[in-house]
This record gives structure tokens, sequence and C-alpha cells, in this order.
């Protein structure tokens, strides 16, 4: 017997994430943990006639062991039969279920580069939307752990969070997408943090069903120019192939990174805002909406859709969303706007009143969000 709730998650992925097509050539790669899920993917895949093409991962990264001793000429470029497969397949679905989220951790950050710019230019069709694709996280102990839950409480959080009432929300975030589809300049306030950029002619995307699982966002490519401030990452660590950069803070001028640091784990934040030129760039603004998430748990994929966050991307941008930023880099940072206790090491501005400070966002100098709820 299949647990129902796996036979459900996997319909939404193949029928409406993916829309997989009779003939299709579909990627299916994910870690053994994941097992269960991967298996009825392939079963609904199989009956709407397309193929399954199962790719079961070791570890995370892909190819760990590898990527720490090949020469880097190697790593620069992409196995001939790999970038076929990438080339030809017709879409691909990426389960996650690692049994150690700090995998990884230990590849600098200019061989990450250098393999990401190797498959970049095969995963293009992707960026721009001409590819549908979709990637996800399944239960394990060590997102569990993360999470600071037990493996059955995150149970219950995931499907919580991945099987909603993906309609009613969705109308919910075109009605946020529609105000800020209105507005040119997005400026966002809270804590050491007042940036403002530019959407000007810009379109948002709703997520309910689409490149990740679960959705819950509305997002944005900004105008690559424009970015103009400071953001803090206060609240959260920065997270990103295996690596946490605590206390991320960035300056832009004129649309670029001109100042960045961290408090921990700065020199790999430092090493991919050096990846390319694009990665000091913003590529993504988005506002977390998902009903289902309301704690950080160090998974950027759940982190991103907590209801009353926003977070950025550095490096590449949407195409299909207007963007035309470049890179080899997409970093989401999670910014809290809710209001959260201030530190006791702190002081409190004049005026900000009681113990807890949150954060604003405001569209052409007209509040829209503030402390995390919306105001329009």
């Amino acid at each position: 017997m299949v647990d129902p709730r796996i036979e459900r998650l996997a319909g939404l992925l193949v029928e409406r994430c993916v829309d997989v097509q009779p003939g299709w050539q579909v990627l299916v790669m994910g870690h053994t943990p994941a097992r269960p899920l991967l298996e009825e993917i392939c079963r609904q895949i199989g009956r709407r006639g397309a193929y399954a093409l199962l790719r079961v991962r070791l570890d995370s990264p892909p190819l760990r062991a590898w990527m720490l001793e090949a020469d880097e000429a190697v790593l620069g470029k992409i196995a001939a039969i790999d970038a076929h497969e990438l080339d030809e397949m017709d879409t691909y679905i990426v389960v996650e279920a690692p049994e150690n989220t700090r995998d990884g951790s230990e590849i600098p950050a200019e061989r990450s580069s250098l393999r990401s710019k190797a498959t970049r230019p095969h995963m293009l069709k992707i960026f721009s939307g001409e590819k549908p694709w979709v990637g996800l996280d399944f239960p394990t102990q060590a997102i569990a752990q993360d999470a600071g839950m037990t493996l059955s409480q995150f149970e219950d959080f995931y499907w919580g969070a991945t099987l909603i009432d993906w309609d009613a929300l969705a109308g919910e975030m075109r009605r946020i997408a529609d105000r800020f589809d209105a507005a040119d300049e997005v400026r966002i306030v809270g804590d050491g943090t007042d940036l403002r950029f530019s959407l000007a002619g810009r379109h948002g995307l709703v997520d309910a069903l689409g490149g990740n699982m679960p959705g819950g966002e509305v997002f944005y490519s900004p105008v690559e120019d424009s970015a103009q401030g400071v953001i803090s990452y206060s609240e959260y660590p920065a997270c990103y192939l295996g690596h946490e950069v605590e206390g991320v803070r960035l300056r832009f001028e004129g649309g670029k990174v001109v100042e960045a640091s961290g408090t921990s784990n700065e020199e790999f934040l430092l090493g991919m805002l050096d990846a390319d030129e694009g990665a000091r760039r913003l590529g993504e603004f988005g506002i977390g909406c998902n009903p289902g998430i309301q704690a950080h748990m160090r998974n950027t994929l759940f982190d991103e859709k907590i209801e009353g966050t926003i977070h950025l991307a550095i490096g590449q941008g949407f195409g299909y969303l207007g963007g035309t930023n470049e890179s080899s880099v997409h970093w989401d940072m999670v910014k809290d706007l809710r209001p959260r206790p201030v530190p006791r090491d702190r002081a409190l501005p004049d005026g900000a009143g009681g113990q807890q400070t949150g954060g604003r966002i405001e569209l052409d100098g007209e509040l829209v969000q503030e402390n995390g709820r919306w105001v329009f």
C-alpha cells in the first residue's frame, strides 16, 4: 500500500508542477531515503505515457568526493554524456533526502563555482522557463534535526506545508502580485535594513505548484542596476551549498554589492560574490506566503516561503520575468519582517516602543506590509 500522502504529493509534482506529457523524457533524481516518493513519481510518469529516467544519488551535492579531487580543468567542463542528458531531457524532478545536511560544506567556493559554470549552459532552458522542473525535500532525520524537530514532528510539518489548498493560496497570492505589479519602487525597512530597488516594467510570478515544492511565494527579478542601500540578515543564517553564513550584511550601490560581511564563514560569502560579474547583483525578490510554514529550519526551500518574510537572491535572474542578470550563483537569503524580541544587549531606537522589532514594505512610498501583515 502506498501512503496516500505520498501518492497525492507525487500527483501534484507530475500533473501540476511539471505537467508531464506523453513521450517526455523525465529525469527523476534523488537520494535513497526518498525511495517511496521516487517510486511513486516514476509510477505516475508511466501512467502518463512518458519515460522516467531515475538517477539515484549517494550524497549531496552529487559527486562530492569527485569534486574535491578532480582537476580544475575537468571541473570546469561537463562530461559529454551528462551534457547530452541535460540537453535532451524534457523536464526534471529532484528529491533531496540528505542523511547529513552538511555534506558538501568542505567544498571550497571556487570549486563549486567551476562546477556550476560548467552546468549552466545546459540549464538555460530551465532558467528561461522554456522547460519546467520541480525540486523538493523528503523528510529525513538530518533535515528534522536542523529544524529542531523529531522526525515525527517534521513529517507533520512537512505534509502541512505541501498538501494545502493550493488553489485558495494562489488566489490570495495573485492579489499580492497585482499590487506589486502596479508599483515601480520597493523599499524594505527592518533591523539594520533600508533597501530600495525597482520592479518597473517587471511582473511577478505566483508560485502555487511550480518549480519549488512547497510553493507559497510571489517572486520577481528586480531591475538589475536599481538596488540601493543596506540589508542585514540578522535573524537567520544564509544557507547555500551545505554552508551557513551568520549575520550577512550587504550594501548595494547602483544595483551591485559593494560591501559584504558575515559574522561567520565570511570567506565563503565573499568567494561566492566573486564567482562572476553577475553574482553581486540581485536576481530575485520574493515574498513568503505559505501559512503552513511559520518557523525557520535552516532549509531555504522551506524558509523562503515563511509567511511574513521576504528573500533576496544574489546572482542568476529569471528571464521569463524580465530579468537579465546572468550568474552561476543563485543564493536566496531570508529576511524576517515579523516582530521579534530585541536582544538584551541592544538598545531600541527612540520611538520604537515595546521590546520587539519588525519591519515593513513600502511600494512607491505607500505602506503595504507592516510586521509581516498586509495592510492593503
